[in-house]
């Protein structure tokens, strides 16, 4: 039977975004094509009709988790004004982030596993990245462009890195504090102009 190009082209978005969701759960490897095409509900069969590779589909996956993510922060950011950077780290840095990693952050989930992808993964997450960089250089304060991008690298790496660290640890009293303790440094560091 076959399907028209709109029906085909909702089938491959379905898998991108299941594929999106079960990545950033279970890392790349942690599923295969089977399961992940029973999870949106087509037929394993029909994988390669849209994707040469589950290489293709990972870096496909990853492009449009980062995508989203960084539409996510630029509409925080257009909402909040002057209170943006503050709002991102009390959303990033929460608990109910931390406890949703299929719905959150790609960079979190991802990144450890996209080091280790292929050309394709790996540069949809270089791409990917780029654009929470340039607005988290817009928030953070600075007396230069240079000074406001190695801010803002800092706090992107602080951020993701106690998100990780946060779900890492089976303490859930020490994986709050990490989270708190994040959130008040870069809170005061952006308070403090620094």
């Amino acid at each position: 039977m076959r399907v028209s190009k709109e029906q085909a082209a909702e089938n491959r978005r379905r898998i991108v975004d299941v594929a999106g969701m079960l990545f950033r759960e279970r890392g790349f490897n942690g599923i295969g094509v089977v399961d992940l095409m029973k999870e949106a509900g087509l037929t394993h069969g029909g994988f390669y009709g849209h994707f040469a590779s589950k290489d293709d589909l990972a870096a496909e996956a990853c492009a449009r988790a980062m995508e989203e993510a960084a539409e996510r922060w630029r509409r925080t950011a257009d909402e909040r004004g002057g209170d943006a950077l503050p709002a991102l780290l009390t959303s990033y840095l929460s608990q109910r982030h931390r406890d949703h990693s299929g719905a959150g952050c790609p960079m979190a989930a991802l990144g450890v596993d996209a080091a280790r992808q292929g050309g394709a993964a790996r540069g949809a997450f270089t791409r990917g990245l780029r654009p929470f960089i340039d607005l988290l250089g817009r928030l953070v304060p600075g007396r230069s462009a240079e000074a406001r991008r190695k801010a803002a690298l800092a706090t992107l790496s602080g951020m993701v890195g106690a998100l990780v660290l946060a779900r890492a640890v089976d303490d859930p009293a020490l994986s709050d504090e990490i989270l708190e303790a994040a959130r008040t440094a870069f809170a005061e560091a952006g308070d403090s102009g620094a």
